[in-house]
């Protein structure tokens, strides 16, 4: 029988015990001791293999650009690397690990609204694919570091669309009210005042993100849209033809693999959690419609040549990763006169380990590692190990952004060990 967190080929069991690649996961744990993070070279490969083929399927040239801020751990991003993809990077602590786990210059681009000066210079005396520029101000930075070292940069622009998608508040990135991007018409006037012949700065493209975790694909289409709108103005307005564009990330990923789980979530959260996103079929209808616009306004021939870039990181690394942890305590606590009692365990992995459980009330789906094929139907509190109230694996504020209880199996004791599923992405890269 086949479980609903299993994933054929990665993720399953042995004689009631959990194995990645058909390693024993609770052997692995007596190993190396607990908390464990455990990932998957193999799904990593799986999971960039999926994404080419969606470019494929669409018939766009696709640049993939794993976005390391997910989990920019060396190993990770050598295995990213060994599976065909490019990379995307945030600091310039993430561009030192990427050309040091064998990426070349031309396989690398840079976000990030706040990059200073050395990491500017860093990248453009690297010779990066591009670095994307978040405001007017950044632009003439990049310039001013370019002309010291009298290296060209080659740059493209992030913009704010003002497209609001189903994710959480704090993930949405492409509103007005975001702090991410320059408006379009700002972007318009950096092709104008930096023109193709200019000694500083090589404008190669324009680049928007709308949000991590975005469970429908009608943003995306709507993204798609506003770039088409873009490159077509700047074509317009300024004769300039775009080398790229860039879709950016925030592809979703299905963490509530469990159905029987999903009634004890409010509804916006049981969307959120159990978001899937054809992304090949999101890309062909997008640039069908795109090219097909082209050509009845006359532009066509601006298409054929461009790059589209993605930027996947959850995509890619969450559900490669699980969290391995051991059950060190365990007590009981009234509920009140006639209500019975909780059982609570304490594990020793807590939100240092695993911040989006606290920050944004983030669920990932825990089980029993040595005992998978019992039933996983008896309720209890977890908590972790920190002298933290708040350091719980459920919501105690009441807002329904965790289930107040885990469904794990009859008489967990200390000792026990579980596996929280789909910790791969935003884990560890958040623990420092």
């Amino acid at each position: 029988m086949t479980r609903a967190w299993e994933i054929e080929g990665f993720l399953g069991s042995s004689d009631g015990r959990m194995t990645m690649d058909g390693v024993d996961v609770s052997a692995l744990a007596d190993d190396f001791g607990t908390p464990l993070f455990i990932f998957s070279e193999r799904r990593i490969a799986s999971n960039i293999e999926r994404l080419q083929n969606a470019g494929e399927k669409a018939g766009v040239r696709l640049k993939i650009c794993y976005a390391s801020k997910a989990n920019s751990n060396t190993g990770i991003l050598k295995a990213v690397r060994a599976a065909g993809s490019d990379i995307e990077v945030n600091s310039g602590g993430e561009l030192f690990k990427a050309l040091n786990a064998g990426f070349s210059p031309s396989q690398v681009i840079f976000n990030g609204t706040s990059k200073t000066e050395r990491e500017i210079s860093e990248a453009v005396t690297a010779g990066i694919y591009a670095i994307q520029a978040d405001s007017i101000f950044e632009l003439e930075r990049i310039e001013k570091v370019s002309l010291s070292l009298g290296i060209r940069a080659n740059v493209s622009l992030r913009l704010v669309p003002e497209i609001r998608s189903d994710t959480l508040h704090g993930l949405q990135t492409a509103l007005l009210t975001s702090k991410f991007g320059m408006m379009p018409d700002e972007a318009v006037e950096a092709f104008r005042r930096w023109r193709e012949d200019d000694p500083a700065l090589s404008i190669r493209g324009i680049h928007l993100h709308i949000g991590s975790q975005t469970p429908d694909a009608e943003p995306y289409l709507e993204a798609l849209q506003v770039l088409y709108k873009e490159v077509a103005r700047i074509r317009k307005e300024t004769g300039r033809r775009v080398a790229h564009v860039n879709l950016g990330g925030g592809f979703p990923v299905n963490y509530l693999r469990d159905p029987g789980f999903a009634g004890r979530m409010a509804d916006s959260q049981k969307k959120l959690f159990a978001s899937e996103l054809d992304l090949g079929e999101v890309l062909s209808r997008g640039w069908k419609e795109i090219l097909g616009r082209a050509e009845y306004d006359g532009i066509g021939g601006i298409f054929q040549d461009l790059e589209l870039l993605i930027e996947p990181g959850r995509n890619v690394i969450a559900d490669a990763g699980i969290c391995v942890t051991t059950v060190e305590n365990r007590k009981t606590r009234p509920l009140g006169a006639g209500q019975g009692a909780d059982t609570w365990l304490f594990t020793d992995a807590g939100f240092n380990i695993l911040l989006s459980m606290e920050t944004y009330k983030w669920y990932y789906q825990i089980v029993a590692a040595e005992r998978v094929n019992e039933p996983h139907a008896t309720p209890y509190r977890l908590a972790g190990p920190l002298c933290d109230g708040g350091d719980v694996y459920f919501d105690i504020e009441g807002k329904r952004r965790l289930p107040d209880h885990r469904l794990l199996p009859q008489g967990i004791v200390p000792g026990d060990v579980l596996a929280l599923l789909n910790c791969g992405a935003y884990s560890i890269a958040q623990m420092f």
